[in-house]
């Protein structure tokens, strides 16, 4: 018997019924709400993951109603993938939380900015939770649009929890961003509905979309998800936003906010319109190589350790970006290489990104700054962050053993293979300068702490959160044949 429909609801459900119950705004409703949210969210994952191994991909119908006027769910390798890196990530930071803002039984009562960070950050993880599965699980435009909405406003709200002019304006900027993005989605929406008749993926690239409406469609789309990936030159609301988030928050939206529109872009590319958009992709290429360098050499000029990792992330949705040209080649023809490196590199970057930003947090914690400089001595006070930090960085700079070592490798080999080796340079370049702007921090951590400075005492949850997390980015290098084998059931190549 296939279960499809019964895993995939469990996983759209239980973080929507999580994020009600933590709503009460209680230590046991908001534990309780966050509880059952991870819970039902690796079950989901877990029972897609055995279904899709059992009997391959498949598509079902919400209650019974398929196209044109219901909801369809998808279940392939992809889906799969991003629904199990989203459910480690967000059960470590859901773990996190409930410490990092402090004592929740008081928080009915608190009314001050660190009381009402702690009273709705789980209710609105929760939501974007739900948002980020049921996007993953979509398959027809509209319903993609619909969850897009929804992760953009409540990463939105996340952003503003802190309460002050600058996460005001930073969560403006951002919310102002996601609007236009989104706005720029439904257009392109509009018009391939308006000259195909149908909002289903399968049925759109069934049909090969082409043309030039087809086209300003296309452009329309990619530059909505461009801007919500926050690709060079639409970054600039990226450092400011997850700087100023709380750090559970900053994990979530650096290791999942901005690969959910990347994804919704590469389903568009690659499921919908294939070797149509291959003359293009070269575009967005230069762009992710752009903004490798871009990101990188910001990165090393930073003084606030939060804004430091959230420029790598600019760097890092390079590589994303790269695996386009790569993937479709010249002349349009799949590159296997190209398509399981961007992917994983998609996936090591979000478990080993939410770890760097949760040891962050610790760090900046312990010493109650966010400034690299005030950050000297952690080391020996909360060991366990920096080797979170340290491993979680491998990733960041492609070594091995670890996950974006693989992904990068991957990429690499593509590249070897089609004689592309402007991008292939780009690559290596790009991880010498994660390279060096990892090894700031961790040096400065390691240097002799100011001896008046008082060290505050980091829960351990805290800290074992992100040490998970950093553990499986290793993991994810030595053990990668797995998902690079999960990735290719139902995989996305029509052409």
């Amino acid at each position: 018997m296939n279960d499809l429909p019964l895993w995939s609801t469990v996983a759209v459900a239980a973080p929507l019924l999580g994020a009600l119950i933590s709503l009460i705004a209680r230590r046991v409703t908001i534990q309780a709400g966050l509880l059952l949210g991870s819970l039902g969210a690796l079950a989901g994952a877990a029972g897609l993951w055995r279904e899709l191994l059992r009997h391959g991909a498949g598509t079902h119908a919400l209650g019974g109603w398929g196209q044109p006027l219901g909801i369809e769910f998808r279940v392939d390798g992809l889906a799969v993938g991003m629904l199990a890196m989203t459910a480690l990530v967000g059960t470590a930071v859901a773990l996190y939380s409930t410490a990092y803002f402090g004592d929740l039984a008081r928080v009915h009562e608190d009314r001050s900015p660190g009381g009402r960070a702690a009273r709705f950050f789980s209710p609105l993880w929760l939501l974007l939770w739900t948002a980020l599965n049921a996007l993953y699980l979509s398959a027809d435009l509209f319903n993609l649009y619909v969850t897009i909405e929804l992760f953009g406003l409540t990463a939105a709200a996340i952003i503003t929890l802190a309460v002050s002019t600058t996460a005001l304006r930073a969560g403006m900027r951002y919310l102002l961003i996601s609007l236009v993005g989104s706005m720029l989605f439904l257009f392109g929406v509009a018009l391939l509905y308006a000259d195909y008749g149908v909002l289903s993926l399968e049925a759109l690239a069934a049909l090969g979309p082409e043309g030039t409406t087809a086209a300003v469609a296309l452009a329309a789309i990619t530059a909505g998800m461009a801007a919500k990936t926050a690709l060079f030159p639409l970054h600039a609301w990226l450092p400011p936003a997850h700087g100023s988030a709380p750090a559970p928050g900053s994990a979530v939206l650096s290791a999942l906010v901005v690969k959910a529109s990347f994804y919704v872009l590469l389903r568009i590319w690659v499921q919908v319109y294939g070797a149509a958009a291959a003359p293009a992709a070269t575009i967005l290429g230069v762009l992710g190589a752009i903004a490798i360098v871009w990101g990188s050499v910001l990165a090393l000029r930073q003084t606030s350790l939060k804004r430091l990792i959230a420029y790598s992330t600019i760097a890092q949705v390079g590589y994303l970006f790269l695996m386009l040209p790569l993937l479709m080649g010249g002349a349009g023809e799949w590159n296997a290489d190209a398509w399981r490196g961007g992917v994983y590199q998609m996936l090591s970057h979000g478990v080993a990104k939410a770890a760097m930003f949760l040891a962050a947090g610790s760090m900046s914690y312990a010493v109650a700054r966010d400034d690299i400089d005030a950050i000297a001595g952690v080391a020996r006070r909360i060991p366990m962050s920096f080797a979170a930090f340290g491993l979680a960085g491998l990733t960041m700079a492609g070594i091995p053993p670890s996950g974006g070592f693989v992904g990068k490798w991957l990429l690499l080999r593509s590249a070897f293979g089609t004689g592309a080796w402007v991008w292939a340079i780009v690559i290596a370049a790009g991880g010498l300068l994660a390279a060096a702007y990892v090894l700031r921090p961790l040096a400065r951590a390691l240097a002799e702490p100011d001896p008046s400075r008082d060290f505050r005492a980091v829960p351990r949850r805290m800290e074992w959160s992100a040490m998970a997390l950093a553990l499986l980015s290793v993991i994810m290098g030595v053990r990668p044949f797995e998902i690079l084998s999960l990735l290719e059931i139902g995989g996305l190549r029509p052409w």
